[in-house]
């Protein structure tokens, strides 16, 4: 367990918790606080037991909120970009828009998710572009520009990663 916690698994999250005996603040394996000399660390498996205990949760992970408190910010990430995936967008104008800094918009988006804004934006685009393949007749260059690709060699590359396939191939297999 003070491996998991060094290395701040966050695949731990929930089967047990840190107290730390000095501070009487319990946290969740996962948290990035500065971590507490190995001697002053108890652990627990139950939420109840540990504020039993006398300690109380951490600020900064909130160990007493079922969910990871970075989910709040993915999602509205996420609304974010849903909204907006026709626009030209930067990693600074999303941060701007959620309130934090590009650098650490990207770590949790990626610790949540398990992609970056940027592929996330990517995935939206693409199944968008599927969906009109599927369902226009728009040409594939009105469909690019449409969903918000700078260029059509961008989106070549990028549908043919996603799909296995260009958007014309896809247009045949999927009419």
């Amino acid at each position: 367990m003070w491996e998991k916690i060094i290395a701040c698994d966050h695949k731990y999250d929930g089967l047990f918790f840190t107290a730390v005996k000095t501070t009487k603040i319990y946290c969740r394996p996962s948290c990035r606080s500065r971590k507490p000399k190995k001697e002053n660390v108890e652990f627990y498996f139950d939420i109840n037991e540990v504020e039993s205990a006398g300690f109380r949760a951490c600020k900064r992970c909130q160990p007493e909120v079922e969910y990871s408190p970075n989910i709040q910010l993915v999602r509205d990430t996420i609304t974010f970009l849903v909204n907006h995936y026709k626009n030209h967008l930067c990693l600074k104008d999303i941060a701007d828009e959620v309130g934090i800094s590009p650098f650490y918009l990207e770590r949790i988006f990626k610790e949540e998710t398990g992609d970056t804004p940027r592929i996330y934006l990517e995935k939206i685009r693409v199944d968008k572009a599927a969906y009109l393949l599927r369902s226009t007749s728009q040409t594939n260059l009105e469909i690019c520009y449409g969903v918000g690709f700078q260029s059509t060699s961008n989106f070549y590359k990028v549908f043919r990663s996603w799909n296995n396939c260009s958007p014309s191939e896809y247009r045949k297999r999927n009419r």
